[in-house]
């Protein structure tokens, strides 16, 4: 896959530096160069890059200005390089894929081009399963339903990997796997791992399409635990019962979840 790629920044070296580093991915296209907001935003219009590099700190509009310029198109991913950490919260809350500290690392980099090559090769295929879908639907309704079926199950490279939480004024990256379960309060989930706890806004139903069903399931109302880290289900009165997890918690099942229990005893 060809990532073609914009870089943005008002410093000439900088764009040179991030030339030099992305050179050694040969799956990186640099389409072209902006030394300014606007005319980021009107190259981003033409061109449509898969990915921006978008510097934040430019004179008239700055990066996040950018990212707001672009919002009535399908925009691009953001990964936004700078040299001031106070930005990573507000990076994070325009939903930039990632935000990189100047000088760039080696390291870091690849990792951020991981995900986002991980990110487009889901948006491909989606693309590619709409365009099927639409073929069969005009020549082959009843085929058309069944691979809807079949598109409906899940696969584990749908799901998210890492989480992104903002809170207590710092950006969280959390692994999936470490969660222990999740609670909500209203539009903010409460998220626990073996050693901390976390804040995350965002709506239980947005939360679950993100976390791969086949290890996340939810046993209440308001919980949703981490399979892999039921040690023991206690039965209780009413149809009701615990799981123990691995730290020593215990979440209590609601009777209209127990088919999430019969995992553990079949």
């Amino acid at each position: 896959m060809t990532i073609r790629t914009l870089l943005v920044d008002d410093e000439k070296l900088a764009i040179q530096g991030m030339q030099l580093r992305l050179a050694e991915f040969e799956d990186i296209e640099i389409v072209d160069t902006c030394l300014n907001g606007r005319e980021a935003i009107r190259k981003i219009k033409t061109l449509k890059p898969d990915l921006v590099f978008l510097d934040i700190e430019m004179p008239g509009f700055d990066g996040f200005s950018v990212v707001k310029g672009v919002m009535d198109i399908e925009p691009p991913l953001f990964v936004f390089v700078t040299a001031y950490s106070e930005h990573a919260l507000k990076a994070f809350e325009t939903q930039a894929i990632d935000y990189l500290m100047k000088p760039v690392e080696k390291d870091r980099l690849a990792d951020t081009l991981a995900r986002i090559y991980e990110r487009l090769t889901d948006k491909k295929v989606r693309e590619e399963h709409d365009k099927l879908k639409d073929l069969l639907n005009e020549v082959a309704p009843e085929a058309a339903e069944e691979y809807q079926q079949n598109e409906d199950e899940p696969t584990p490279d749908r799901f998210e990997k890492l989480i992104n939480v903002k809170d207590r004024g710092q950006i969280f990256r959390v692994d999936v796997n470490t969660i222990e379960r999740i609670d909500a309060a209203g539009d903010y989930m409460c998220i626990y791992t073996a050693d901390n706890s976390l804040i995350l806004r965002e709506t239980m139903k947005d939360l679950e399409k993100r976390l791969d069903p086949r290890n996340f399931q939810r046993v209440h109302r308001s919980t949703i635990v981490n399979l892999d880290q039921v040690r023991q289900v206690k039965p209780h009165t009413n149809g009701e019962c615990f799981l123990i997890l691995e730290s020593g918690a215990q979440v209590k099942v609601s009777r209209s979840y127990r088919d999430v229990v019969a995992r553990f005893v079949h």
